[in-house]
């Protein structure tokens, strides 16, 4: 049992952990970094992580879905090396949080930022992937934003990142974990998209974190413990999302990570993931 006694107020301390060179108790930029523009009509400043490939996602399936005005620069953010302090990205999200986006297709620039926001934007400016059910399609898409930092910043910190184990937060946020897993499973179980009979931003949304989880592409080992076959209608959805190309082309975009046919840094063109067979 660990004696640590919560001071009466808190004073910052040297963090610890994959995470320290970039946790900071306060906001704003820490240096001058522009940022870059595209000849593209939107500009995303991201990374391919699951926050990230949501809005990739969605750009690949408009683009398959013929919305031309969909094309995308989409230019990667180091968070490790912290350009997500920059003054150019705080311009764009002063919560310094990938993703950002600048949708230049109008007469002034307009920012954007948090996932959520950036795909019902997206969404409804192209007027494809609402579902049939907006209420429903709105209800899912704000579940997954309110249920993934248990997801990632609880139980993937605790259990992948953290310096030390500690059981109490693995064995708390596990529960919060296979308790949203039941939740998707059983509203899987009657429908083939989480929002609906309709594929849509719910489910892009969705997909890159707990889609990830039951195909054991996220947090390595975690498959296993959280025994995700428990969930076979979360696996059966996820391997029908991963079945569509933009899935598959939006989730490569900004990695740097995986097997060498997933990753591509910063993606310009079409053909930068044509490239990778795509």
């Amino acid at each position: 049992m660990s004696d640590y006694v919560p001071p009466k107020v808190w004073t910052p301390k040297p963090a610890l952990g994959r995470f320290a060179a970039i946790n900071r108790p306060v906001s704003g930029a820490t240096h001058d970094q522009e940022l870059p523009v595209g000849a593209h009509p939107f500009q995303l400043y991201s990374l391919g992580t699951p926050n990230g490939q949501k809005v990739t996602i969605l750009f690949e399936e408009l683009l398959a879905a013929g919305h031309a005005g969909a094309d995308y620069d989409a230019w990667r953010i180091d968070i490790m090396e912290g350009q997500q302090f920059g003054s150019g990205f705080v311009g764009v999200n002063p919560n310094s949080k990938i993703p950002a986006l600048v949708d230049r297709s109008g007469p002034e620039p307009v920012r954007l930022f948090e996932s959520g926001a950036i795909l019902l934007h997206l969404a409804e400016k192209f007027g494809a992937f609402l579902g049939s059910s907006r209420p429903e399609m709105l209800s899912w898409l704000f579940w997954q934003m309110g249920s993934a930092p248990i997801l990632g910043g609880g139980f993937g910190h605790f259990f992948a990142y953290a310096p030390e184990k500690f059981e109490y937060a693995i064995d708390r946020f596990t529960m919060e974990v296979k308790r949203q897993l039941d939740v998707l499973d059983q509203r899987l179980a009657t429908q083939e998209f989480v929002a609906g009979p309709d594929y849509s931003i719910a489910d892009m949304a969705i997909f890159p974190w707990y889609g990830s989880v039951v195909r054991g592409k996220i947090y390595e080992g975690a498959d296993v413990f959280l025994n995700v076959e428990e969930y076979a209608h979360v696996r059966r959805w996820a391997d029908q999302l991963w079945e569509r190309r933009a899935v598959r082309r939006g989730w490569s975009v900004n990695r740097t990570y995986g097997p060498e046919n997933e990753q591509l840094a910063e993606r310009h063109s079409a053909a930068d993931l044509d490239a990778l067979g795509l």
